[in-house]
């Protein structure tokens, strides 16, 4: 077992939240984003992250996009298409979401829209 599946979604939010506020971007659109990769509204996103919910208790309450297989591209030289464990492609998924946030792409795309 990998030692993100076991880390608090609460300890890497604030690492969301300065990479996308470095380029421009607001905890608001993070918020979206979330959102929509995991089913999440503003209320339950705050909730686990004041429990300090794992990343495996947060995707397995998680209802997925149904878009999510749109999701393309690589993390760290790794394309989340190709990632096999279930749990580590939907935190790549996360992760591919918030540097294409980051990088600007309009809202729209983001959100495969």
């Amino acid at each position: 077992m990998h030692r993100i599946f076991s880390a608090s979604v609460a300890s890497v939010y604030p690492h969301y939240v300065a990479k996308v506020e470095r380029k421009g971007r607001t905890r608001a659109e993070l918020d979206e984003v979330i959102g929509w990769l995991t089913g999440f509204d503003e209320a339950a996103l705050r909730s686990h992250l004041e429990q300090g919910t794992t990343f495996e208790d947060f995707f397995a309450a998680a209802t997925l996009n149904p878009r999510v297989d749109q999701i393309t591209g690589s993390v760290c030289g790794v394309r989340v298409q190709e990632v096999e464990d279930p749990l580590m492609r939907r935190i790549r998924y996360l992760d591919k979401l918030v540097d294409e946030l980051a990088r600007g792409r309009p809202m729209a795309k983001v959100l495969r829209g």
